[in-house]
């Protein structure tokens, strides 16, 4: 897409974001807006999406409480065509700007080694368990505030399952789901009390498997002392695992 095309398309997704009436606090501060792009031009990322026998992908499978496919980027150089024009639209100064204003955030950044964020597949079986994410981003030494998920299954159905759940401050109880219906944009504060998952079986088709879009914010300053219950960097942490990362720590060495 063209500079000056794109910059119309951020202006645009930019007052959608702004007018969006779907803004929430409840278990904690999120938004999601509904056919989000310009339709051609989400058809047209969803036709870019790579296929899982012709791209990289890392493949998790641990303890059935982590199993799907995420990309490998090392730069924007590695994102497909189409996929990366929304990629930059979302870590334009434009969108920025109003993430920082809509949740209050001063200063937000995007990450430009896309360390966890990228492209995400989740075949039939595939399972994300109850959990908070890690706080804090080695490349850069910034902090961890903000997801941005925008779906691009087709036709998605109900028995297909796979819908985001929030949780309440301990992932005990589940609050809220949101169906990863095409096109929808999910925006959420990332934090030691945010705790989100996929809390109902994936049995999407062999042929359209679960696809997302997943990027990442953060900022110098570190979460607020209201949003952090441990202060020291720490990976994912799962509520199946007692609140422990994969290696069975509840914080990590950093570099």
């Amino acid at each position: 897409m063209k500079q000056n095309n794109l910059k119309l398309l951020a202006k645009y997704l930019d007052k959608k974001i702004l007018e969006s009436k779907n803004f929430s606090n409840k278990p904690f501060d999120h938004f999601y807006i509904n056919n989000f792009l310009p339709l051609k031009f989400a058809k047209l990322c969803e036709k870019s999406f790579p296929d899982l026998k012709k791209f990289k992908w890392d493949y998790k499978k641990i303890d059935n409480i982590e199993v799907k496919h995420r990309s490998v980027w090392k730069s924007e150089f590695d994102i497909p065509d189409n996929i990366v024009d929304i990629v930059r639209i979302l870590n334009s100064s434009i969108i920025l700007k109003t993430l920082s204003k809509v949740f209050k955030i001063e200063k937000i950044l995007p990450d430009p080694y896309f360390m966890g964020g990228g492209l995400n597949i989740s075949e039939k079986g595939g399972a994300l368990g109850t959990h908070i994410d890690g706080n804090y981003n080695d490349q850069t030494g910034l902090n961890r505030r903000l997801n941005a998920i925008i779906y691009l299954t087709k036709n998605w159905k109900i028995n297909y399952g796979g819908e985001l759940g929030f949780y309440n401050y301990n992932g005990k109880k589940l609050i809220k789901c949101i169906e990863p219906r095409f096109n929808r944009l999910v925006v959420f504060n990332t934090n030691d009390y945010s705790y989100h998952g996929i809390p109902n079986k994936i049995n999407y088709p062999k042929t359209n498997p679960r696809k997302s879009i997943i990027l990442y914010y953060y900022t110098k300053a570190k979460r607020e002392k209201s949003e952090t219950k441990i202060s020291k960097p720490h990976s994912a942490l799962w509520v199946k695992r007692k609140y422990k990362d994969h290696k069975n720590k509840s914080t990590r060495g950093y570099f």
